[in-house]
């Protein structure tokens, strides 16, 4: 078996390095090509007539006023007479037309009949509920009842976090081309090797018929997975027109109404601890919505990373409403978890008049990695200056209050199955291949990094080539997956091709394959660079031939191999200022402390935790999606009134990863979701150590918080 292993830390020339990401030139320039940028010749418009009512049934509708309209190519019926609609955005028909205005203006003359129909969009009041309410979960260890007669102190709190839509700057969509018995596809994806299979079998053409192809997108998140019904559409409306290309990208208003959204959670949490601070019991009512089918949360992980208290009675309900459905956001149902957890223990540390930073650490036992957590959480705390800033509830002077607060965050992050080709030319040119995508998080860098390192050369030498279901497939980029995969496959396929290169060279240097090495732009004898060939000179010998080999990452057997593994922790420490008489949150500081295993870029993963920590502050601070619970309509669905963070909000974001020995020696781990965790909690706690109070529920509006310091006051 060849040696697949990563170089120690000390000898790695590439891995490992600051580099800065490969694209960042082309797309701050703007010369990078989004899909959404991509306009065919005899370009055409596919728009989506929706629902503007939560819940109905249609009647009639009629379609020959936008049918007659110049310009217009093709008008497809999704949903016909007699079919129920469950949301606001629920797609009822499309059309293609030869200018997007033209296309909008036939939508609007489709004429649908409506039976309007009762409808349900308040999860918050589970009392009202009803049908709609649904148990998933419960669970029962040790005896709650007796931990709770003993314990020396008992919080009982209510917590609550909205539900919060998908905003990705480049909005869900695809532009379709039939081309005879080929179809060109152009997504915006997360998913660019399987996806074409998906379009194939709702079009019901054969799978190798469709060509995928996306080499930049503008974020995913989670919600970028399947073709979706407007891809289907899409593609039925260029085979309609005759062929013709035909783009369709969600408006800004359909995104954030169907293009999924984070589950809320609503919770009733009372806990229990002994005076010396060990929590002891844990009982949560927790109940959440997505839309229609509801919001689950993985009972089982209660309380959130201090899951082995010995005493829990957890139970969960679903609750279906009418509007857009959740779909995966950025480490699904953790953000939930780990507000509702971290903000419990900081009320229950607050109870027993215990500094929360100690009680944090103090029951870090109870957690799988708890030496991982104590020595983040110190670690924060030093960055954060805790021991100096850090003061009891409320207790700062003056209308500007100052507090501190704490957010945890764990996540899997195994690499998913993944195949690369790595080709070596006779002209000394390499290429790598993979039909991976780059979701912006920096595949495209990371992939050269690691070829670079096996081959012994500058990344400017590699060709890396990805973004098509042509090259060899890869997996969806979800669950922090990517990172592991690619590095794996790619670590493999280019030890095979050096190795055949190995083979061809060892005659001319006198000594076997095996006692060869690539280092700097050299093959060279082990350790002895004098006696070696240039790297062009030791492809000449390849002749007319080149070398191919593939590279393969199996997911479910590759932590055995020592490349990669998984289970990724971290921290979070929120620094805020509260103006009491505005209610008004300035977030001074977030500091996130993270540990991924072996870290390929530093400067990368920073990046990724950089942009998580501004997604946290948009969930602790701003986001909310609002619902008219009288006509059952998303009153915020555009980007006025649907708040998200400026440049100004977001503070000082300090990042300190953990890059010990023996975290690399784990191998790679996914990082793009753990620090996306922690931080509303963090926010949320800092903000109760400032002003002396819970605010029941984020965003953490100035109204909430004025409200909560009245409820205090009263």
């Amino acid at each position: 078996m060849p040696d697949y292993s990563w170089p120690p830390m000390e000898k790695r020339k590439v891995i490992g390095k600051r580099i800065s990401r490969l694209d960042g030139m082309v797309k701050s320039t703007g010369a990078a090509k989004y899909n959404s940028d991509i306009n065919p010749p005899g370009l055409l418009f596919g728009v989506l007539l929706t629902s503007p009512h939560g819940h109905a049934r249609i009647k009639s509708i009629d379609t020959s006023e936008a049918e007659r309209l110049p310009g217009v190519t093709a008008v497809r019926v999704i949903l016909g007479a007699g079919k129920e609609i469950q949301w606001q955005g629920q797609e009822i028909a499309s059309l293609a037309a030869v200018t997007e205005d033209i296309a909008r203006d036939a939508a609007r003359k489709i004429k649908v009949d409506y039976e309007i129909l009762e409808h349900f969009v308040d999860e918050e009041d589970l009392a009202k509920a009803g049908s709609r309410a649904k148990p998933a979960g419960e669970v029962t260890t040790g005896d709650p009842d007796k931990a709770f007669q003993e314990a020396d102190a008992i919080s009982q709190g209510y917590y609550a976090i909205p539900v919060i839509t998908h905003c990705c700057l480049e909005p869900h969509g695809q532009t379709v081309r039939w081309r005879g018995e080929r179809v060109d596809y152009w997504p915006s994806t997360q998913n660019v090797s399987a996806l074409g299979a998906e379009l194939a079998r709702s079009i019901k053409v054969p799978v190798t018929q469709v060509h995928t192809d996306m080499q930049y997108m503008g974020g995913g998140f989670g919600s970028k997975f399947p073709a979706d019904l407007w891809g289907t559409e899409c593609a039925e409306l260029s085979k309609a027109s005759g062929g013709r290309p035909v783009k369709m990208f969600l408006d800004r208003q359909q995104e954030l109404l169907m293009a999924g959204n984070r589950p809320s959670v609503f919770g009733e949490i009372k806990v229990g601890a002994k005076k010396d601070g060990s929590l002891t019991v844990w009982q949560s009512k927790t109940w959440a919505s997505g839309g229609l089918g509801g919001g689950n949360l993985n009972a089982d992980q209660m309380p959130y990373v201090y899951r082995n208290v010995p005493n829990r009675r957890i139970n969960h309900t679903a609750v279906s409403i009418n509007a857009g459905s959740a779909r995966a956001w950025r480490a699904p149902n953790n953000q939930q978890l780990s507000y509702i957890t971290c903000c419990a223990l900081d009320d229950l540390a607050a109870k027993l008049g215990m500094d929360s930073l100690d009680f944090f650490i103090k029951n870090t036992s109870l957690s799988p990695r708890g030496e991982v957590y104590k020595y983040q959480l110190e670690k924060g705390a030093e960055i954060a200056e805790w021991k100096k800033l850090w003061k009891p509830r409320g207790t700062s002077n003056g209308p500007i209050k100052r507090g501190l607060g704490i957010g945890v965050n764990m996540w899997g992050g195994l690499g998913h199955d993944s195949k690369c080709r790595a080709i070596i030319n006779p002209d000394g040119s390499v290429e790598v291949q993979i039909g991976t995508q780059d979701l912006g998080v920096g595949t495209r860098t990371i992939v050269p990094q690691v070829a670079a390192e096996t081959l012994g050369l500058p990344m400017p030498a590699i060709k890396f080539s990805m973004g098509s279901n042509a090259y060899p497939p890869s997996g969806a980029s979800g669950g922090s997956t990517t990172v592991g995969g690619v590095t794996a496959s790619t670590r493999k396929a280019t030890v095979n091709a050096l190795n055949k290169l190995f083979e061809v060279v060892a005659p001319s240097l006198g000594v076997p394959a095996d006692q060869l090495e690539a280092v700097d732009r050299k093959i060279q004898v082990k350790g002895n660079p004098a006696k070696s060939l240039s790297w062009q000179a030791a492809c000449a010998k390849l002749g007319v031939n080149r070398i191919e080999e593939m590279g393969e990452n199996v997911g479910r057997t590759a932590p055995r191999e020592g490349l990669i593994s998984q289970g990724a922790a971290g921290i979070q420490i929120a620094d805020v200022s509260v103006d009491i008489e505005t209610g008004k949150v300035k977030l001074n500081r977030l500091i996130a402390v993270q540990d991924c295993g072996l870290i390929v870029n530093p400067k990368l993963a920073e990046s990724q935790i950089f942009g998580a920590c501004i997604m946290s502050t948009c969930g602790a601070l701003y986001e909310e999606r609002v619902m008219d619970q009288q006509i059952g309509k998303t009153l915020n669905a555009d980007m006025e009134f649907y708040k998200l963070s400026g440049i100004n909000d977001i503070g000082e974001i300090i990042v300190h990863l953990d890059l010990r020995p023996e975290m690399d020696k784990r191998g790679v781990i996914g990082l793009g979701e753990p620090p996306a965790i922690g931080g509303i909690a963090a926010i949320a706690n800092a903000v109760a150590n400032a002003v002396g109070v819970r605010v029941h529920m984020v965003p953490l509006t100035p109204n909430r918080v004025l409200e909560a310091l009245a409820r205090r006051n009263a």
